[in-house]
């Protein structure tokens, strides 16, 4: 499976940005699929997990203000992100949960004034 995430960018606190993540490979459909994020000098975390049924779980840091989605037609992930902090500024990845595949570019995520 290759896994391309974009949508990243440059936004103000408090902004919003929605990141995609296209899969490659027909086990997407069956795996549960994650976001994860790693900010400068901090071991990647992961930020939020969907499963093949679309049950989901946050972590306690972006909870109520970050939302995971999956097309599986699409074999795409999604992370809606609104009320960022700069605390949020990471680079951010897709990948499954646990881990399967290798990680992707990953997409540059920047909440600055």
């Amino acid at each position: 499976v290759q896994l391309v995430e974009s949508g990243g960018g440059l936004v103000q606190p408090g902004g919003s940005l929605r990141l995609s993540c296209a899969a490659s490979g027909s086990t997407f459909s069956i795996n549960t699929m994650g976001w994860y994020r790693q900010a400068p000098g901090k071991e990647r975390e992961l930020v939020a997990a969907i499963t093949s049924n679309f049950h989901i779980n946050y972590a306690d840091f972006v909870r109520g203000r970050f939302t995971i989605s999956r097309d599986i037609a699409k074999n795409t992930v999604y992370l809606q992100m609104n009320s960022l902090k700069p605390e949020d500024t990471a680079v951010y990845y897709c990948n499954s949960v646990p881990r399967l595949w290798a990680w992707g570019q990953g997409t540059q995520v920047t909440v600055s004034s």
